[in-house]
């Protein structure tokens, strides 16, 4: 069954990476990338109104201008019982063990990574925690 995925991320190289990843370990899935958390909250909010399913999970960098990745994932809450059943999967490179100990315990997050996120991860990821 195919799977939606949404980048989100400010740097193209990380989406162009990771998009690349997704492809070559599960062809079966459509990925949409957005530059923020602000478009990517609008995004979220069109396909909610078109009465279109949310993404089956997220990739969310942090360190974003203007709304970093914590702000989005507040944000994004507010959406309701439908954000929840979207798994959020926080890619990073972790500057500081405080954002790496409030992702592991944030109730939205259902895993973190550092970047680049390896192929063998998006394997694991797609294949046992999206299912």
């Amino acid at each position: 069954m195919s799977k939606n995925i949404l980048i989100i991320d400010d740097d193209i190289v990380s989406q162009f990476a990771l998009r690349y990843t997704i492809q070559q370990a599960n062809s079966d899935c459509e990925v949409l990338t957005c530059d923020g958390a602000q478009e990517g909250l609008g995004i979220l909010s069109n396909l909610l109104k078109a009465g279109k399913n949310l993404p089956d999970c997220i990739f969310l960098d942090l360190d974003m201008p203007d709304l970093d990745g914590w702000d989005f994932l507040d944000r994004y809450r507010t959406i309701g019982d439908m954000a929840n059943r979207t798994k959020v999967f926080i890619l990073s490179t972790f500057t500081s063990s405080v954002d790496r100990d409030r992702a592991k315990n944030h109730s939205m997050v259902e895993g973190f990574y550092d970047k680049p996120l390896s192929r063998n991860s998006v394997h694991q990821i797609l294949k046992f925690r999206l299912d």
